[in-house]
């Protein structure tokens, strides 16, 4: 239940959703770009850019519908 001044927790845990995919992405594109000297043994599927991708889309579906400046849009 929401009060009118609350924001909803799914807020918060897609912002943390939102940030740690951008990061982890922009590292594995970085990774992509610049190999390193020592790949581990499955570095040719580019982990890191697949599950940055996945959270962040995760974050966006998970701030979408309770976004704050949404909730004027609402009734």
């Amino acid at each position: 239940m929401e009060s009118d001044g609350s924001i909803s927790i799914w807020f918060f845990i897609g912002i943390c959703l939102l940030v740690d995919g951008v990061l982890i992405f922009a590292a594995g594109l970085y990774q992509l770009f610049h190999p390193p000297a020592h790949p581990v043994v499955l570095a040719s599927l580019h982990a890191n850019v697949w599950w940055g991708a996945v959270l962040t889309l995760s974050g966006v579906v998970c701030i979408w519908p309770v976004a704050p400046w949404r909730r004027g849009s609402k009734k």
